[in-house]
C-alpha cells in the first residue's frame, strides 16, 4: 500500500508491508541518515506507534525540497501509512494529539518576491538628500 505526504515542495511516498521493522529512506536505512535532526523527525511517528513499528517494513521515496522539508514529508507519509495499514483509531488519536501536522500536513508556502524591495514585504530605503 502506498501512502503520500508532502511539505512545501518535498513529496514522499511510503510503501508499507508486514516485516521486521526496517525503515528505508531513498534506499538508506533510517539509522544511517547523516543528519541527526532529520533522523529524529522521521522517527517521531515510529516512536508513537510503539511495538507496531517492529511488525512492518516501510520504504520511503522522497524527492524535491530541502533536507527538513523532505524529513517532514517522510514523517507525514510514515504516519499516514501506519494509520492506514493498521486502521487503528488509537494510533490516529495519539498522532493527532502529539502533532496534528503529522497526518493533516501544513499548507504554508513562501510568499513570492514583489517589486520595489529585496523580498516579499521589505522595501528599499528612500533618501531625499
Amino acid at each position: 500500500m502506498v501512502f503520500e505526504g508532502s511539505r512545501k515542495t518535498a513529496r514522499a511516498a511510503a510503501v508499507i508491508r508486514p516485516g521486521q521493522g526496517i525503515v528505508r529512506i531513498n534506499g538508506f536505512l533510517l539509522e544511517s541518515l547523516p543528519n541527526y535532526l532529520q533522523r529524529e523527525l522521521i522517527s517521531i511517528p515510529l516512536r508513537l506507534a510503539g511495538d507496531l513499528r517492529y511488525k512492518v517494513d516501510i520504504d520511503v521515496k522522497v524527492r524535491g525540497g530541502g533536507v527538513m522539508g523532505q524529513a517532514y514529508a517522510s514523517a507525514i507519509a510514515i504516519s499516514r501509512a501506519l494509520v492506514g495499514f493498521t486502521r487503528s483509531i488509537e494510533l490516529k488519536r495519539r498522532l493527532m494529539s502529539y502533532d496534528r501536522h503529522l497526518l493533516v500536513g501544513d499548507s504554508r508556502r513562501t510568499e513570492p518576491k514583489k517589486f520595489g524591495g529585496p523580498g516579499p514585504r521589505r522595501r528599499y530605503q528612500k533618501s531625499f538628500r
